[in-house]
């Protein structure tokens, strides 16, 4: 078995559900593009009182439209009922890597924003999802221009380049937007 991650090493890849049959199976739902890709990012961690526990998969299919597993550590459904709701985690090296101008999020989160002008936005605090595209939350910082939190959009004719070297995000969006 490999050994524990730290904390900071972890990426949440999904979240355990309510259990299935009586067996500790439980529904499993994944944060990954492609959601049958969750399986394929093993070892799968999970965070308790008394820290990182692994969680081993033993078996796992599709249900209709859901996944559904078996875990080593959930001998029957009184224990998967004491597990609804617990995030799912991996270590980053577990990530398969990204496309060219691809980034995880999670590799994201923490950059500094600048627009074309050369002002400092903010850092980016959080990214989601709307229908249209992904959204970038930049929080103010002390040295950003102003106090304002900005929602920028994700997409090439925003985000002009990524830095992960400078850990800089430059995009073509005004101060005053």
């Amino acid at each position: 078995m490999s050994s524990t991650p730290s904390p900071d090493e972890l990426v949440k890849i999904g979240q355990l559900k309510k259990p299935y049959g009586i067996k500790g199976w439980l529904w499993v739902f994944s944060e990954t593009d492609e959601r049958d890709a969750i399986f394929e990012m093993q070892p799968w961690w999970i965070k308790t009182a008394t820290g990182i526990k692994p969680l081993t998969v033993t078996n796992w299919r599709q249900q209709g439209s859901g996944l559904v597993a078996q875990f080593e550590q959930v001998p029957d459904r009184n224990v998967a009922e004491t597990m609804n709701g617990v995030p799912i985690w991996t270590a980053k090296d577990a990530l398969p890597p990204p496309d060219e101008d691809e980034y995880y999020w999670s590799d994201l989160l923490g950059l500094k924003v600048v627009n074309e002008q050369d002002d400092y936005l903010g850092d980016i605090s959080e990214l989601f999802e709307t229908g249209a595209h992904d959204i970038m939350r930049v929080a103010a910082t002390d040295d950003s221009i102003d106090d304002e939190e900005r929602l920028i959009p994700w997409h090439k004719q925003t985000v002009l380049t990524v830095d992960l070297t400078t850990k800089t995000v430059l995009v073509d969006w005004a101060r005053d937007y």
